[in-house]
């Protein structure tokens, strides 16, 4: 029987490993580029920290307002428990009972959790909270019924969906009625997407600035060196090669900018945080401000990177396009 026979690249069946040489070599060729353009950074000190400092500057004010964000989230940490629904039993109905219908409405997808206070239990924290515990002391039997105390989720906050959930509690016939405390958490929720949605604008714009700032840097940079260039044209290189380089300029100047913008707003934390610990005491609350966690700081360093690249590709785009019209 015949062997068949499949077409072979011969120059690779003669240099089976050149791949992964040219391979090497370009890893090699943009690990001395990335490395050249850092040290070139690096002899102009001055010039390099204004526009890294300019770069943080416009990255760490949205940054500073995310973390604000957060914390002004946790410092609300009992916005969920406060907006919970008081759902009051018909006085003849006991403990078992209301577990049991505790269990029935946990299970539904607007319940987040459900609480029960049995009779013994809200006559302890209203003897507690009234101050009338000598009058209470003349009552020959408990007046008050079981309370179940639902821990809504937060889309089911909205008022939308927050109407017809409680009407359907309300209807049910252990009910007798029901207190709803969810209208400050719907607020406190709308104010925070506000400041979201304000934060998002404001990033935009600073981000469009970062663009500007390191495009015109690396403009500058190609004004200063277009004789460098020119000769590098002569000599064979291409378009790739030249961007190359000032590609790396500007995912410097983005990395190190946004790394002082995440020591500036940690150093904000860290300068504030005395006197947010002494406004949570007054209100009872253990509270400590928190800065960038490691997966915010890396989304920070990679988006600003990015933004240099981004900068630079613009930059030199431009000027390319330029010298091909010439």
């Amino acid at each position: 029987m015949a062997r068949r026979r499949f077409p072979v690249n011969r120059r690779q069946a003669r240099n089976p490993g050149r791949p992964r040489r040219r391979l090497s070599a370009w890893l090699e060729h943009h690990r001395e580029t990335a490395l050249e353009t850092l040290r070139r950074l690096l002899r102009q000190p001055l010039a390099t920290l204004m526009t890294v400092a300019a770069v943080a500057i416009a990255l760490a004010l949205p940054t500073a307002l995310v973390v604000a964000l957060d914390n002004l989230k946790t410092l609300g940490g009992d916005w969920r428990r406060s907006a919970a629904v008081s759902v009051f039993l018909r006085q003849d109905l006991d403990e078992a009972e209301g577990a049991r219908l505790s269990e029935r409405i946990a299970q539904r997808p607007q319940v987040e959790a459900v609480t029960l206070i049995s009779r013994a239990d809200g006559l302890a924290e209203f003897r507690a909270y009234s101050g009338l515990g000598g009058a209470l002391d003349q009552l020959d039997e408990n007046p008050l019924p079981v309370v179940l105390e639902l821990q809504l989720r937060p889309s089911a906050l909205e008022p939308a969906r927050l109407a017809p959930f409680l009407a359907t509690i309300e209807a049910l016939p252990e009910v007798a009625f029901l207190r709803e405390d969810a209208q400050w958490a719907q607020r406190f929720q709308a104010i925070l997407g506000l400041l979201r949605a304000g934060v998002a604008l404001l990033a935009l714009l600073l981000g469009l600035g970062v663009l500007l700032v390191i495009g015109n840097t690396i403009r500058l940079e190609i004004e200063n060196r277009r004789d460098e260039i020119h000769i590098m044209g002569l000599v064979g290189a291409t378009n790739g090669f030249v961007r190359r380089r000032f590609l790396y300029s500007g995912a410097w100047y983005g990395l190190l900018g946004g790394l002082l913008a995440w020591l500036l707003v940690n150093l904000m934390v860290w300068l504030l945080a005395d006197q947010a610990a002494s406004l949570a005491n007054l209100y009872q609350r253990g509270f400590a401000l928190r800065g960038l966690g490691l997966a915010d700081a890396a989304l920070l360093l990679a988006g600003s990177a990015l933004l240099g690249i981004l900068g630079s590709w613009i930059a030199v785009g431009r000027h390319l396009d330029i010298d091909d019209e010439r």
